[in-house]
C-alpha cells in the first residue's frame, strides 16, 4: 500500500471520526474500558498533534522531545471541534512534507511516511471504538474499514508491533508458527515463526500449526482485539491460536 493511497484512506477515517456528534461524546467505549467517546476523542486528537510536531521535529530529537511541545486537548464542548482542526491541520503536514524527510518516530529515526502509515491505523481503530460505542448506545453501525487498509494494518501489527514482544512474555508460542491470510480480494498472507528469541514475520504461502483466515477487516479488528477471535477462521491447533490472541496485548 504506497504512502498515498494510505493518506487517502486516512483523509476519509478522520472525516468518519470528525462526524461524531457532540451528543454522542458520553457513549461509553466497550472496547477500551473506562473510556467514553469523549476521551477516544481527546486521545486521538493528542496523537494527530504529536505527529504533526514530529513532522517538525530533528530525526534525532527522540519522541520525549516531541511529547514535550503538543499541547493536551482540553474537556469541553469544543472537543469535537478540537479534533476536527487538529486533523485537518496533520493531514496538511503531510501533504507537504516531503515523505522521506527523516523525522523521529516510536522505531527511532525514520521517515516522514511512517507517520501516515500510523496515523491510519491508529485513526481507523479508533474511529471502530467511537462507532462501535455509539452503535451499542442505539446509533448506527459502524462504518467498514477500507480493505486494503485493514489488510495494511495487519502487517504493520506483525512486523511493526508484534517483532518488538519479547518471547519470554508468549511462553506458550515458543517453537510454534502461524500462517495469517485473507479471504477477500487483498490476498494478504503472513507466516508468523515464533522459533527464536523474537518472532519472524515472512510474506509466504505456508503451512504453520494454525492458520487464521478472514476478511481484512476481521483479521485487522482480531489482532487488535476489537473482535473476537470467532471471527475467523481457524485451521489447526487452536491452542495456537488462542495464545496469541490472548498473550498479545499491544
Amino acid at each position: 500500500m504506497t504512502p498515498e493511497r494510505q493518506l487517502e484512506v486516512l483523509e476519509l477515517e478522520c472525516s468518519r471520526m470528525g462526524a461524531v456528534s457532540l451528543d454522542d461524546v458520553s457513549a461509553d467505549v466497550p472496547t477500551m474500558p473506562d473510556w467514553t467517546v469523549e476521551k477516544l476523542i481527546r486521545h486521538v486528537t493528542f496523537v494527530h498533534r504529536m505527529a504533526r510536531s514530529a513532522l517538525a521535529a530533528p530525526a534525532d530529537g527522540g519522541m520525549a522531545n516531541v511529547l514535550a511541545a503538543v499541547e493536551k486537548p482540553e474537556r469541553g464542548p469544543r472537543v469535537v471541534d478540537d479534533y476536527r482542526e487538529s486533523a485537518a491541520l496533520a493531514l496538511d503536514a503531510y501533504r507537504l512534507a516531503p515523505l522521506d524527510r527523516a523525522v523521529p518516530t516510536w522505531a527511532g529515526p525514520g521517515t516522514a511516511d511512517y507517520w501516515v502509515r500510523r496515523q491510519l491505523h491508529e485513526i481507523a481503530v479508533h474511529r471502530f471504538d467511537a462507532q462501535n460505542g455509539i452503535h451499542i448506545r442505539g446509533g448506527a453501525e459502524p462504518d467498514p474499514l477500507d480493505p486494503e487498509g485493514a489488510a495494511d494494518g495487519v502487517v504493520e501489527w506483525a512486523e511493526d508491533f508484534l517483532t518488538r514482544v519479547p518471547l519470554e512474555q508468549l511462553p506458550q508460542l515458543a517453537g510454534r508458527t502461524v500462517h495469517v491470510h485473507t479471504v477477500d480480494d487483498t490476498a494478504m498472507e503472513l507466516f508468523l515463526d515464533f522459533g527464536g528469541g523474537r518472532v519472524t514475520v515472512t510474506h509466504e504461502h505456508r503451512k504453520g500449526d494454525v492458520a487464521l483466515r478472514g476478511s481484512a477487516e476481521d483479521l485487522m479488528l482480531a489482532v487488535w482485539r476489537r473482535r473476537p477471535l470467532d471471527v475467523l477462521d481457524v485451521v489447526g491447533d487452536r491452542s495456537v491460536a488462542e495464545a496469541l490472541y490472548d498473550g498479545v496485548r499491544l
